[in-house]
Parts: structure tokens; sequence; C-alpha cells
């Protein structure tokens, strides 16, 4: 954008390294270049489409979190990867005291607490054990950290254990599902055998509400769900005996409240992202308050020893205090174990969400609707694009709702913005972290495939239908843009040498018109089932063709030519570039029978002209002067502060497919490897896992690069590099590549999310 241009990562050039050398034979593993990992890509050698999309497009099956951080606690030994970046990170709450007005009018709460310390209490966990647990113990650690705590009788800890091949604390059953209760004695066993129930499917969930609650009868009932998280659209949990029952929706978890009849104190969840609008909005009937993060939690999940032993002491704390101590316990265990996490926590007052945000949200959603049909798309797009997106790189499309408010930036907007803030009671987040007010909401812009699947959630949970109908009309006109330059792109022409992809203004009629008809030109995801939102594009076909012809991209520019200082550039027209939200380098090196691609990194410059400079030092990104694949996933500019964040595929200890996480940041421009996160195979989950693979000195780690013939077909993946041990330094740089050739391409990014890549440059 004109007065936001995106900004380049900065490289720390070092001589030295051995270039690139691809290792081996083929590993059968699928592409790795998709920004979902290894899978994401078809495997044929159909050609190169979507050869490099790390992050614009692609089939995206799977949901995967981007930044997760060094595992340091519940019984891991982490190692240390970055001997200059502090070993805590602060966090902060947005206000600094629990705000503890109600407006008038909200309901009363359900539960009523006694205020003498006479209340019993009867909290139910549902843990899903998941590869959480089969491959790190993390399930393990937080049973642990509850049975360390200090307990009463007047608090009673149930625990459903299922969805899990291996517990590692002795004497859970992998088998079955069972039930336990935390005891200052240990756990004891009271459902020995409950079946082998898939712990997504609501009526598992409902059984264990009921059983629970008439068993231990209580004042307080608190609810916390134990797992992965996937947010407004894909819900809650993945259970790893049953990973074809998918996940529970928040439809599914609507209907196992419903079904199990309690009215909970808190619902909380110690899973990722499910700190939204949408779960706040289904959870108030059940509920009065909600603990959740707006963020991928980090492998530790909550730190359960002191705020149940302060809650165990007095049952009859305030629901406030109980949930700031979460937060806080849990955002300052984050900062001493996780370095670098984005970490988030809230608290959020149900009944006066459900009271004040709805007719806010109705308002604003028409005030969106009301632009988009005054042929205003750009600016929603360029407010959607600068808003505080969490878990970036798996798509999954949430940002933060404030944030979003603020920078759509109208009457409407503003009143939202308001009556969300009163309505979080409590907010932490890591100083990673920046425009994170404590609830997000599902806005459609990396992939609108999930439109109708998120809109179909909100009809069955009661949801507004004003919301629906204006996200549908952002995402219909998106789709449209992509449509019109003839849908998906791929830097496999730019490689071959041949023109350029792009429609002229006599294509652009046509196009529309084909994607009208097959509904499956504009990317990979769209076809007949998942397109029912284009019927709510809220110009005519006339008014359309015209707003795309005044704001598309012109790919006929993407051409190279030579500055004043010899300098290759592109030269881009100030309106032009207002339509770029990213530029990323796609570097592929030329190994005598093939190309090898190393992957895609923002790293570019402008010359006084304002003119895009290309970076031909023909060097990439390695560690310990390794060259490694390296695909930028998202960056965070504001200003003087910024976040860059990157992923390298890799296989741990030979067995363990993963993508190490590197972070750039004001503090540490050279980066640092803030951790690793395991990559799923495809369709295995649709949400995003808090799992962090440990980091211990002494591992192993292989890295994955793909390889394409000379006509842009997809070989295979294949190891880059030699074996390199997990040390307590591993420092980040950029070396030389070697001395075979290599190709230099950029993709630009526009405002319907739509990729284009400049010509080759042979370097």
């Amino acid at each position: 954008m004109a007065d936001k241009r995106p900004i380049s990562r900065k490289k720390n050039v070092e001589s030295g390294g051995s270039g690139v050398n691809k290792r081996g034979s083929g590993l059968g593993t699928g592409p790795v270049g998709s920004s979902t990992g290894y899978s994401g890509r078809s495997s044929s050698s159909s050609g190169m489409k979507r050869a490099a999309a790390g992050g614009g497009g692609g089939l995206l099956i799977i949901i995967i979190a981007v930044i997760y951080m060094l595992l340091g606690g519940g019984g891991g030994n982490s190692t240390s990867t970055n001997n200059n970046t502090a070993d805590t990170i602060d966090v902060k709450p947005a206000s600094q005291e629990v705000d503890t007005s109600v407006i008038a009018g909200s309901r009363a709460k359900y539960t009523t607490v006694n205020a003498d310390g006479s209340d019993q209490v009867t909290m139910l966990v549902y843990m899903c054990g998941t590869d959480l647990e089969s491959k790190h113990g993390m399930a393990s650690n937080d049973l642990n950290e509850m049975l360390a705590a200090d307990l009463s009788d007047k608090l009673n800890i149930i625990v459903y254990t299922g969805g899990c091949k291996y517990w590692k604390t002795s004497g859970i059953r992998s088998d079955v599902n069972q039930i336990y209760q935390v005891t200052d004695k240990g756990l004891k066993c009271l459902v020995e055998n409950d079946g082998d129930k898939a712990m997504t499917d609501p009526s598992t969930l409902s059984s264990f509400i009921k059983w629970g609650t008439s068993k231990f009868p209580a004042d307080r009932y608190e609810l916390i769900f134990w797992d992965h998280g996937g947010g407004s659209v894909s819900g809650y949990g993945y259970d790893e005996k049953n990973s074809s029952s998918g996940s529970m929706a928040l439809s599914g978890i609507n209907t196992a409240l419903k079904d199990g009849g309690v009215k909970f104190d808190f619902v909380g969840f110690d899973a990722c992202l499910m700190a939204t609008a949408e779960t706040a909005l289904m959870l108030d009937p059940y509920a009065d308050y909600m603990i959740a993060s707006e963020e991928t939690e980090p492998g530790i999940g909550w730190y359960y020893t002191n705020w149940v032993s302060k809650f165990s002491a007095d049952t009859s704390l305030s629901t406030l205090e109980v949930g700031k101590m979460i937060c806080d316990d849990f955002t300052s265990a984050c900062s001493q174990k996780c370095r670098g996490q984005k970490t988030t926590l809230s608290v959020i007052d149900l009944a006066e969400f459900a009271f004040t945000v709805p007719s806010c949200l109705t308002n604003f959603s028409n005030s969106i609707s009301t632009k988009l049909k005054n042929k205003e798309y750009k600016e929603i797009s360029d407010a959607r694009y600068v808003t505080r997106e969490f878990a970036e790189s798996s798509k999954i499309d949430q940002v933060d709702l404030v944030n979003l408010c603020e920078n759509v930036d109208t009457t409407e907007a503003a009143a939202l913005k308001n009556v969300l803030k009163s309505a979080v009671k409590y907010n932490r987040y890591s100083t990673t972290m920046s425009n994170a007010n404590g609830v997000s909401i599902y806005f459609p812009y990396k992939r609108t495939s999930y439109v109708d699947k998120a809109c179909k959630t909100y009809d069955q949970i009661g949801m507004s239908g004003d919301y629906g109908k204006c996200i549908k009309q952002f995402a219909a006109v998106g789709s449209y843009g992509q449509a019109a330059t003839g849908g998906s792109q791929s830097p496999v022409n730019s490689l071959l040498g041949n023109a350029l992809s792009g429609s002229s203004s006599d294509m652009i009629g046509d196009l529309l018109t084909g994607f009208l008809s097959n509904r499956s030109l504009a990317n990979d995801e769209l076809n007949s089932s998942n397109t029912e939102f284009l019927d709510e594009n809220p110009l005519s076909e006339a008014e359309t063709e015209s707003y795309i012809k005044g704001n598309l991209l012109d790919a006929s520019s993407l051409f190279w030519t030579t500055n004043s200082e010899g300098q290759d550039v592109i030269s881009i027209s100030e309106k032009q570039l207002d339509l770029v939200h990213d530029i990323d380098l796609n570097m592929f090196y030329d190994d005598g029978e093939g190309y090898v691609d190393l992957g895609l990194d923002n790293v570019f410059s402008y010359d006084d002209d304002g003119n895009i400079v290309a970076e031909t030092d023909r060097t990439w990104i390695a560690i310990n002067k390794q060259i490694v694949p390296y695909y930028h996933t998202d960056t965070t500019d504001l200003g003087d502060i910024y976040t860059i964040t990157g992923r390298v595929p890799c296989i741990i200890n030979g067995e363990e497919r993963a993508n190490l996480i590197l972070v750039f940041d004001t503090e540490n421009p050279d980066g640092y490897i803030a951790g690793a996160v395991a990559d799923y195979v495809d369709g295995e989950t649709d949400t995003v896992a808090k799992s962090m693979i440990e980091l211990n000195e002494g591992d192993q780690l292989d890295f994955v690069c793909d390889y394409y013939d000379y006509n842009g077909n997809y070989q295979d993946s294949y190891y880059l590099g030699d074996t390199m041990t997990v040390t307590d330094e591993m420092k980040i740089s950029n070396v030389s590549v070697g001395d075979g050739p290599v190709k230099i391409t950029y993709r630009l990014t526009d405002i319907y999310n739509q990729e284009y890549w400049t010509e080759a440059l042979d370097k």
C-alpha cells in the first residue's frame, strides 16, 4: 500500500557454507512448500501449480499452528536455541485490574457465590489426550500440575480421559475412555471402562457432564475443554483414535451443553483459538464466563497448580478472581518457558456479551455491506489485511474483532469496539503480541472455501444472519477478483520463461462469466459444493467487472528493468503498489538435473524512485551456515516494532515431521529458532494443535525441500544438506547458495489475496 508498504526482512550475510545440496532418494512425503506443510498440494507430476504457495493458496485441508515456542516446562528438558534472546518475555494486561462492572440490562448470573467459603465446586475437565499426550505427554504434565495443588474436600476435579493412542501417566488406559478424580493421594479411577467413544462426539461430552454433576453435586460447576482447538469454523478437538469423527463444531458443543443440562460458572478452553465472538454467543445459555485464547496456545498450556490451590482454599472466590489467576498463571509460565510465543488469554462476561454485542455486530455488519455495495471493497480488504490475525499461516481467518473495528473506522465500528472492550473483563498477552484485545471473529480473506461452512454454523447456533451476509459479500468480491486474473497462479511460467499470467481488460468479462458457470476457477479449493456465498455478491455483473478492471494488479508490469545504479527493479506505479499486500522472493537452485525450491523470503528493497529492488546476491537463509528451505508465513508491522515469522520443513530424529519456527523481530533482527511444531498428514485434523515438539540438545534435524524437473513438474521431496545436531547455539544467517545457477522470481499478493509471480531472473 502506498502509505504502508510491505516491509522486508533484514538479512545477516556471512561467508562460508557448503551451498545447496539435496541428498538421498525421494522421500515420498508430498510437497512441503505449501503453507500447511507436507500436505496441501498434489504430489503428482502434473505441473507446478501452487509450487510455492507459502502464504497464499493451495489445497488447505489441515490447519497447523504457525508460531509455537520452545517447550521448557511440564517436565520437559528443552534446549535454548538463541543465546541473544532474553530468557523471559514480559506479559501485560489490556487493563491493570479486573473490570467487575456489568452493563445494566444484562441477565443475572446463573451461579450465585456464597461468599463465605462454603461453596462446593465441581470442576469437569474434558481431556482428549490425542497426539499432544501420546507424543509429548502434555496431558500428563497438566494432570501432574493438578495433583501438585493443595486440594480441599470443597473442590472436586473430575477428569474424563480418551482420544489418545498412548498415555504417559501409568494406569490411564488408551483402549477405552475413563473417568478419574484428582485427589491429594493421586488419581482415583472412578470409571474403569466407559467404552471407546469418540471425544469429538457431542453425546460423549454430554454424558460426562450428566455423570459428573450427578455424582458430585455442587454450588458451582466449571467445565474445561483440553485438546486442540480450531475456533469459529472447526470448533474443538481432535481424537487421535477416531480421527474420522472430525472436530466438535460449535454447533456440536451447543448440542452437548444443551443436552447436559448444566449451568456453568465458567467454561474454559485449554486449547487454541477459541476466544471468538461466535464461541461466546453460543456459550451464553450455558455459562456466565468464558476463559479462552485468541491465539494458538504454547505447548505447556494452562498452568494449574497455583490457581487450583487458591481456588480450593477459598471456593467462594469470585469467578473473575479465579479467571484472573488462570490468565496470570498461564501467561507468566509461558513467559518463562516459551520464549517468543504469542500468548493470549482472556475472561469474557457472557451475560454482558450476549446483551450488548449482537445489535452492535448487526449494525457493524450492515455498514460493511453498505461499503461493499458502494464499491469500497479495497478499503475493507486493506482494513482486514492490517488487522491482527491469529494462526496466520493456517488460514483459519480469525482476527481480533476490536482491532478490525479500529481499522474499519466507522461509527458502527466504534460502537461495537466499545461494547466488546467492556465485555472482556480481563485480558493478558505477551509483548510479542499487539492488538490482541480478548475476542476474535472469523472474517474470510485467505480461505474463502470455509465461508459456507461458517455461515451454516451461525444458523445452527442462532447467530444473526447479518454478519454472515456481510462476510459472504466480502468473500464473493474477493473470489471474483481472483477469477478475473484467470484463477490460481504459480511460478511455473516464470521459470519456463513464458509470458506472465494475467488478464487483459477484454478477458475479464469472459473469465467472470466462466467463473459464474463452473465456480471452480478462482482457486484450488472452490467448487460447486462450497460456493453458495457467491450468490451474495453485492454488485451486479456489470458493476463487478467495472470495479475489478479499475482495481486489478497489471501482470504485464511485472518485468525487470535496470535502474541507474545497475540494480534489477520492477517499475510499478504508486497506484499499482497500493494494490499489493505482500512481496516475497521465491528462489530456485539449478543443481544440473532440476530445480531445488528454496522457499519464500520477504527480502527486497525500494530504490529512490519507489521501484521494487530484487535481492540478487545469491544468498539464502541458513542455520549454522547450512542452507535450509524457508517459507515466510506472516509479518506484524507496527512501525518501530515488527515481528516476521517463517517455517523450515524438517524431520526430527528420523521420524517426526515438523516445521522449525524462525522469528525475526525488532530486538532480534538476525532471528532465532523459536521451536518446532508437528506436521499433520492430509486431512488428519482440521483443528490447530497446541503441540510443540521439544528440541533437546542432541536431537537430529533433517531439512526437507521440494524438487522440480526443468518442465516445472514436481518430482519429490528430498533432504537438503547434512543432518544437523541440535545444540544450545543455533545461529541464523544468509550464506551463498553455491556455484550453480539460480532463478529468482518475486511473488506479489494483491487485495483479493491473489498471487502473481514476476518474470524470473537468471543469476
